[in-house]
């Protein structure tokens, strides 16, 4: 009988597959000794003035609901965070929603614009999570591939994209700066592609969790130009090292807000409430947590850039986040599963298969920086003997 009843559920469904990069991490935890340099996880904790402000509303047995679009105090202190940082201007009683972290932010303004048989249109390499997302609601995935372009998307790309699959886009999705490449938007770049956008009627979803790590330029955002059309996407995962608390936002039009409010309410009712009162504290007096950690992840990136290039892995310099996506050389196996399962059983250090994150990413690899500096150099030394070794063999063959 089971099998039967599962095969009444939703057809969607069977489009679907459990995430590669946790499925991967899962299957390398096995093996004994091995440095995981595969989730998006800050090694960093928390800062005590936000634990301190979790743990005295605990105290203050602020346990029940929360209102459904966020406490007052947060909103508030989101839309001040937005302003001050990026010159973004929100009401905080209409235009902010509270959410569980940054993946119910994405469902959440997904399933709220989708209707069956729209076209998203997604810029590649890219963090997979929108893809299961959009084909659950029904729509139609429209890749972009941006790897002859320096992983960033061009006017150029985009105008042909949506010339050729006109009303039938209903959105564009944006992540910036990038996961996998570590690849960011500059000021001109964002303007040119805003200049595209806003002769088209569709939204345009940016996902902006890494905006407080970049390196060198400021972070622009893209609501900055098309503020009636952004759906802005953030949160406190990255920039406070706060992943486990489960805090997110979305930020847009007063109108669409309220209606993905509907949806967000009938999804979670409500983000936890102390963790809502941690994360005001977090924008709140918090403002610049971020910068002490960022400047840890540039000497990390810095580091890790010089020796995989040194190994004769090419990639981008990142640019933000806390990511490298590093082509394989040639003389290795190029099915990027195939280079990443052997890495893991014979240098016991595990990285993550390219090919999870869309077209443009075969042959590739993507490190996670977000480990200690001890732990990178170890990580370093490991594939570099695993590089000589295979050179070596490959000569004597």
């Amino acid at each position: 009988m089971t099998h039967v009843l599962a095969d009444k559920m939703k057809k969607e469904l069977s489009l679907l597959q459990p995430s590669d990069i946790l499925k991967f991490d899962q299957e390398t935890s096995s093996i004994p000794g091995i440095i995981k340099l595969t989730l998006g996880e800050p090694d960093f904790n928390t800062p005590e003035h936000i634990k301190e402000a979790g743990k005295k509303s605990i105290d203050a047995n602020r346990s029940h609901y929360a209102p459904s679009a966020g406490t007052p105090g947060l909103r508030r202190a989101i839309s001040r965070f937005l302003e001050t940082k990026y010159k973004l201007r929100y009401n905080p009683d209409t235009q902010l929603l509270v959410t569980t972290g940054a993946t119910e932010a994405i469902f959440a303004s997904l399933t709220s614009i989708i209707n069956p048989g729209d076209k998203i249109l997604i810029p590649t390499p890219i963090f997979p999570l929108y893809i299961p997302i959009a084909l659950l609601n029904g729509a139609e995935p429209v890749f972009m591939d941006t790897s002859d372009n320096g992983f960033v998307l061009s006017p150029e790309i985009l105008a042909q994209a949506l010339n050729k699959h006109g009303k039938a886009v209903k959105a564009i999705i944006f992540n910036f700066p990038t996961n996998p490449t570590g690849v960011t938007y500059r000021r001109s770049e964002i303007e040119a592609l805003a200049g595209v956008l806003k002769k088209h009627d569709i939204f345009v979803i940016c996902d902006e969790i890494y905006s407080e790590l970049t390196y060198g330029e400021p972070h622009v955002s893209m609501a900055e130009y098309l503020p009636d059309q952004t759906i802005l996407i953030n949160g406190a995962s990255k920039s406070h090292a706060m992943t486990g608390w489960r805090i997110g936002f979305l930020a847009g039009p007063e109108e669409v807000m309220r209606k993905m409010g509907t949806v967000h309410q009938f999804m979670i009712t409500s983000a936890t409430t102390m963790a809502q009162d941690a994360a005001q504290e977090a924008f709140e007096n918090g403002m610049n947590d971020g910068t002490q950690m960022r400047a840890e992840y540039e000497k990390r990136r810095d580091f890790v850039y010089q020796k995989m290039t040194e190994m004769g892995f090419s990639c981008p310099k990142p640019e933000g986040a806390f990511y490298l996506f590093a082509k394989i050389p040639e003389g290795f196996p190029q099915k990027s599963i195939d280079f990443c399962v052997d890495l893991a059983r014979n240098a016991k250090v595990a990285v993550i298969p390219g090919d999870s994150f869309g077209p443009g990413s075969a042959g590739r690899i993507r490190i996670s920086y977000a480990a200690s500096m001890d732990v990178l150099k170890e990580a370093m030394r490991r594939i570099e003997h695993y590089v000589t070794e295979k050179k070596q063999r490959s000569v004597q063959a």
